[in-house]
């Protein structure tokens, strides 16, 4: 089955499920914000390493360090990219050369470290990065 282009794909937002703010007394019954989760690579900004269709495993408290591919909220936009330490400061790199760089005044932004990827339909296409 062909894969649907970038265009017919829905729009799925990433939006907590109800505020991080909690009333005295109510119970935490949700799933905890620090549980791994899947999404699945859109575009080509990622491209040779991440291609369009590929599923990537984010580890929310995950240890962000030079090198690592991270998810960041940056200007109100979720995205999938390098952090390297460029001398005291941080910045989100995309893979394709197409796309600037984002110089970061904090590692605040980053909200997760990409664990693995895999290719759906290929069990074993899959590529861990963190041990």
């Amino acid at each position: 089955m062909p894969m649907p282009s970038a265009d017919s794909r829905p729009f799925i937002p990433i939006v907590p499920a109800r505020s991080a703010e909690r009333t005295a007394g109510e119970a935490d019954h949700a799933c905890s914000g620090a549980e791994s989760f899947a999404l699945m690579v859109l575009g080509d900004s990622m491209a040779p390493e991440f291609t369009d269709g590929d599923i990537v495993i984010i580890e929310p408290e995950g240890l962000a360090t030079d090198g690592s591919y991270v998810l960041a909220f940056w200007q109100d936009e979720w995205i999938f990219r390098q952090l390297v330490r460029a001398s005291d400061r941080w910045r989100l790199r995309a893979l394709n050369p197409q796309y600037p760089d984002i110089d970061l005044p904090d590692l605040g932004p980053v909200r997760g470290v990409i664990t693995q990827k895999s290719r759906p339909g290929r069990r074993r296409a899959s590529k861990r990065y963190v041990d």
